[in-house]
């Protein structure tokens, strides 16, 4: 199963989780992680970065609100004292590491707009990102997007993923051809 091997929190994130009352989720959004089984060929650039996003995917159930692109990866609401309190969850594991600045985008939008109380960015951490496609994202990539969007003063926590193990190689996406 996937390991959480770093998490940081940015803009006082773990004090506004406590009290808000998204502890609850929280926790739960590291236990779907924790539940994802995560084997990868340990070779630099064997495993697609796809295919360990629709591992995790897999496991939200049906109380977590996904949507497909151009918005938050996965949300989840819950009512504390009558007031209604939202966690945000951003997964990159396959994108090029640049393209983490739109996550973080994503996340800011959201906050801006009240939509979510607390946003959350999944990555793989640096071990797990060697194994995965060239270029894709890494947890010391997305602390360096995160200082230079200057989004480290939002309430976002960073949570970086490792595999379990060794294991066969995950498909790696098919290239799209360009036309001529």
């Amino acid at each position: 199963m996937a390991k959480i091997v770093e998490e940081h929190h940015y803009d006082g994130a773990r004090e506004r989780i406590e009290r808000l009352g998204l502890s609850p989720l929280l926790e739960e959004l590291r236990s779907i992680l924790r539940g994802v089984p995560l084997l990868v060929k340990e070779e630099r650039d064997a495993n697609g970065g796809a295919a360990v996003r629709r591992l995790i995917d897999e496991r939200f159930p049906k109380s977590w609100a996904g949507v497909k692109s151009g918005d938050i990866d996965w949300t989840k609401c819950h009512t504390v004292n009558g007031t209604r309190v939202c966690l945000g969850v951003e997964i990159q594991m396959s994108a090029r590491s640049d393209l983490l600045v739109i996550d973080v985008i994503h996340l800011r939008k959201a906050l801006e707009k009240g939509k979510i109380d607390v946003g959350v960015l999944v990555v793989p951490s640096d071990k797990l990102g060697v194994f995965l496609t060239d270029r894709g994202p890494r947890v010391s990539d997305a602390k360096r997007h995160i200082r230079e969007a200057r989004a480290e003063d939002l309430p976002l926590v960073l949570l970086a993923l490792e595999h379990d193990g060794p294991g066969p190689a995950l498909n790696k996406q098919a290239k799209r051809e360009r036309k001529q």
